[in-house]
């Protein structure tokens, strides 16, 4: 008879009940007598609610786990998002004109195989379209404050590839519902402390409230405290610092100028001297804040520059420090660690729940239902580890490529400060754009295109001048440059209007959604 194994996830919030339902619906626990999985939520671990953003694969963890769309988007203050516009990235600002470019979710359009990007390399830097709104529909639609679906369209399906704001705290609460709705049995206490066996493994933890706590596999989701994998199993932990400079953030909520204002489908990234502010809109409200390194400026300016931003509206900022970095071992003997206890890699790029997600499928694969538990932890630990040193390459990518002339952005284009991996793909993309056989797509996040949305959003130089002729497709590639002009203007034409469409969503759902009056 197969003895019965347990799981017992500490800590609340995004990480630990995506873990615990994920877990839940993969290994099927309902339905099995053999699983058991135990949430144990710390009042005194809190989320700390940056990571409003996500990345479109959130659509296919939600469809798995069996959440409706419209109930989560309801429930959650959620709102679509369609990629990123970085507001004066590349050069130095000039008031009153800011520069921007768009990264979008779409990946660029392409015919036979056939990519896009040397033909666009190839066109007149004067005259051509700026690269995202050339190769892909979505900048404009995205631009035209457009939703990336229509109403009748089923759930986390549409034309355009997307993924959402929403606020931390509510997302929380819809998944530790349909985590209790799979089978997961929710404690609530402290944890005071883990005790080790001889080998070094967890042997129980120590919860005044429940007693003593065992299992066979602990998940440590205990936030930047790593209790668990840090204190109570000393993993180091590797800083990113050196490559990613910023360390703080100043956090507010600030309301819309209006009711009806419009909301944008993308996260607004606006770089300033020190790092840069995001801003994303909520159903009800805006999430606002500044990014920024201590080691160039301080807290009072940095809260300064976010009420600038913000022009005078009334906030109440929260400071919140952090390293950049993850913990070189993520899976030690019996203890996996998941979310903020495993690494942060700051919110540009919207990677936290992302590499939530990546861990949790990973665990479910590779649990073993028989024999050591500890046995997938070296390839877990390369796997995820390879994950975040890959992140890192694409995130200091935003920041090697400025030509501000602030000492923050000085530095960051110090070759010194810049992994070798990036500074080698750079040299080579001088000569050629970036193509799909430069990554291991089960390391990566990000994929050839998102790169290449960056580099040409940032006005990085691929000259092809001298192999013109080996790109003889130029009247295809013309048709096909205009026909996503086409596709454009009828796109934002006939896509419903982003606030308009989430108002239905949050009076109707979907399939009952009416068209606006």
């Amino acid at each position: 008879m197969q003895r019965r194994r347990s799981i017992l996830i500490v800590g609340g919030g995004t990480a630990g009940w995506l873990t615990a339902a994920y877990l839940a619906k993969a290994l099927r626990v309902a339905d099995q007598a053999h699983l058991d999985i135990t949430l144990l939520e710390s009042p005194d671990i809190g989320i700390i609610g940056v990571g409003e953003a996500t990345f479109p694969t959130i659509r296919n963890t939600l469809r798995f786990l069996g959440i409706d769309e419209a109930h989560f988007i309801r429930e959650t203050s959620a709102t679509f998002k369609q990629g990123i516009r970085f507001v004066d990235w590349a050069q130095p600002p000039e008031p009153g004109k800011p520069k921007s470019f768009f990264h979008p979710f779409e990946a660029p359009f392409s015919t036979d195989g056939t990519s896009l990007a040397p033909y666009w390399l190839l066109q007149s830097e004067a005259t051509r379209a700026p690269f995202a709104e050339a190769v892909t529909i979505q900048a404009r639609v995205a631009d035209a404050q457009r939703a990336p679906k229509r109403p009748h369209e089923s759930d986390f399906a549409g034309p355009l590839n997307y993924a959402y704001h929403f606020d931390a705290a509510k997302l929380a609460q819809v998944l530790a519902e349909r985590a209790r709705e799979l089978g997961v049995r929710h404690l609530k206490g402290n944890l005071t402390g883990a005790v080790l066996d001889d080998s070094g493994a967890i042997a129980y933890i120590v919860c005044p409230e429940h007693g003593d706590l065992s299992a066979d596999l602990y998940v440590d989701c205990t936030g930047f405290r790593a209790e668990l994998i840090g204190k109570a199993l000393g993993s180091p932990f590797k800083s990113a610092r050196p490559i990613l400079f910023a360390d703080r953030a100043m956090a507010c909520r600030a309301p819309y100028e209006r009711p009806n204002a419009p909301i944008q489908s993308y996260t607004i990234a606006t770089a300033h001297e020190a790092g840069w502010t995001w801003d994303i809109g909520l159903a009800g409200a805006r999430g606002v804040g500044c990014v920024y390194s201590s080691d160039h400026i301080d807290d009072d300016r940095a809260e300064a520059i976010l009420r600038g931003y913000l022009g005078g509206t009334e906030i109440e900022p929260r400071k919140i420090g952090f390293d950049a970095g993850y913990r070189q071992m993520q899976w030690i003997k019996n203890c996996v660690s998941v979310g903020l206890s495993a690494g942060f890699l700051e919110p540009l790029e919207s990677t936290g729940v992302v590499l939530i997600e990546a861990a949790v499928a990973m665990i479910a694969e590779l649990f073993p239902h028989t024999g050591p538990v500890s046995a997938p932890a070296r390839r877990f630990n390369e796997l995820m580890t390879a994950r975040y040193d890959n992140i890192i390459v694409f995130l200091k990518l935003h920041y090697a490529l400025s030509r501000r002339t602030e000492p923050f952005w000085r530095e960051n284009t110090d070759p010194a400060s810049i992994p070798e991996r990036l500074l080698d793909l750079l040299e080579q993309w001088k000569h050629r754009p970036p193509a799909r056989f430069d990554f291991i797509l089960d390391l990566e996040t990000f994929a050839f295109f998102n790169y290449q949305y960056i580099l040409y959003g940032m006005g990085f130089k691929t000259d092809l001048t001298d192999g013109a002729g080996e790109f003889p497709d130029v009247a295809s590639a013309a048709k096909l440059f205009a026909k996503i002009r086409g596709f454009a203007d009828r796109a934002t034409q006939d896509l419903p209007s982003h606030r308009d469409l989430i108002a239905q969503i949050n009076r109707f759902g979907f399939d009952k959604a009416l068209e606006p009056a």
